[in-house]
């Protein structure tokens, strides 16, 4: 018999840690290799963790609620073979990890990481508990205890994440007006700005680690960026009569159905290519051009939540690449199987309201892109038609889009010719197209 340490693994990039949501299984629990044996939380997705290795779950390292740096033990499976690694050999095979994870850390995380112990938190002076990362942030920052406290969280049970220091960060750089004598603090949503009254009828319902974190993102785009929203009708027909007529022997060939969600994210992806000044980010005055096309698609989930992974290269995909992409990222997203990399690195995000019957929307830019579409139900209407003999009025499946964009650095004129072209693509769907 030998014994391994098992080790909080790397999530995604720029994920250097993950808070213990559940173990899924106990101390003296037989378990496989990749059988999924705990839940982990972290600023970008929940997801299940597999067993590195098959045996007896010895010894559980970190409770359920500490925070762990990537590549510290979370606990000690004994294994059996005499081949199997031991308990000192997992460490040197991770120093590499470990020393990438200190490149992109604060200093002191070297510390903490050297030691490869779980983070466990600490209660601050005002009882709120503060993983060892967040308060040595503070500490480099000068924010004081006072300071910390007021700061919302969006982790388990309303704890501070980096993130949430990132953000409560960047909001404290931008200077105050010369003549103000005080400054009204960020709008947030632990802070309402109207009194409730309530009564012995109402239902108080205590919104969940997700939909704070959708919440505070949400507050903090249109804090960020000054939003406008263009719109543009498009004429689906002939797309809506490709699909009918080979949907069928589409999922013949294919094994599964194909929506009209990749239809939108091939034409947004050569749109992006014709109007490249959409796929950036803005990083203080300076503006960050992205050469990868990663298109996220927003996925409500069956909590209500809503959660947005991404199809990296869309423009270098074809329809079918693109389809298979949108069915296994829905999946996935529905069954709380994605991993961080799925929602990393988005560059624009499309939004399809039309799926619960509405007819357009004007949605909030995923923070730090500058743009997202909406598309909205795809409705049958009288329409003028030119043809040869002059026009005639036809009944077409006309569809609105909606193209929120932020103001600081995308102008009308860019905006309204970026959805224009989306629909001029839509419009020009060749009906000879083949599987």
């Amino acid at each position: 018999m030998a014994s391994v340490e098992m080790l909080m693994p790397k999530m995604g990039e720029s994920i250097i840690e993950g808070t213990i949501l559940t173990w899924l299984k106990k101390e003296g629990d037989t378990i496989d290799q990749d059988e999924s044996v705990l839940e982990v939380a972290t600023d970008k997705v929940d997801t299940e963790v597999p067993a590195t290795h098959g045996g007896i779950l010895k010894k559980i390292l970190a409770k359920e609620g500490d925070v762990v740096a990537v590549g510290a033990p979370i606990a000690i499976i004994e294994t059996s073979g005499e081949n199997s690694p031991t308990s000192s050999q997992p460490k040197a095979e991770v120093d590499p990890g470990k020393e990438e994870l200190i490149a992109v850390a604060p200093s002191n995380t070297s510390t903490l990481l050297a030691d490869a112990q779980p983070l466990d938190e600490t209660p601050g002076e005002d009882g709120r508990f503060y993983s060892p990362l967040v308060r040595s942030i503070a500490k480099e920052e000068g924010i004081s205890a006072t300071e910390l406290s007021k700061i919302p969280g969006t982790g388990k049970e309303g704890r501070v994440t980096k993130q949430d220091m990132m953000d409560y960060l960047k909001n404290k750089s931008v200077p105050a007006p010369a003549k103000a004598t005080s400054v009204s603090p960020a709008p947030s949503i632990a802070e309402p700005r109207v009194n409730l009254s309530i009564s012995a009828t109402d239902e108080i319902i205590e919104m969940d680690r997700m939909r704070k974190m959708i919440a505070q993102r949400m507050v903090d785009s249109k804090r960020i960026s000054p939003h406008v929203t263009s719109f543009v009708e498009a004429d689906m027909t002939n797309i809506v009569l490709w699909r009918e007529k080979n949907k069928d022997a589409y999922k013949a060939k294919y094994g599964e159905g194909i929506t009209y969600t990749p239809f939108f994210i091939d034409a947004v992806a050569k749109a992006i290519r014709d109007f490249p000044m959409i796929n950036i980010s803005v990083d203080g005055d300076r503006i960050i051009k992205k050469k990868d096309i990663n298109v996220g698609m927003a996925v409500a989930l069956p909590s209500g939540n809503l959660i947005v992974p991404i199809i990296k290269n869309a423009d270098q995909l074809n329809l079918v690449g693109i389809s298979k992409k949108v069915n296994d990222l829905a999946n996935r997203a529905r069954n709380n199987k994605l991993t961080a990399d799925d929602l990393a690195g988005g560059t624009y995000t499309v939004s399809n309201v039309g799926s619960f019957g509405n007819v357009m929307g004007t949605p909030i830019i995923p923070q730090p892109q500058v743009a997202i579409m909406a598309v909205g139900a795809i409705v049958k209407k009288p329409a003028v038609v030119e043809t040869p003999t002059g026009d005639v009025i036809a009944i077409r499946h006309k569809m609105f889009l909606s193209h929120s964009y932020d103001h600081r650095v995308v102008d009308g004129s860019l905006g309204g010719m970026f959805v224009r072209r989306v629909a001029d693509y839509l419009e020009a769907f060749d009906l000879t197209t083949s599987l």
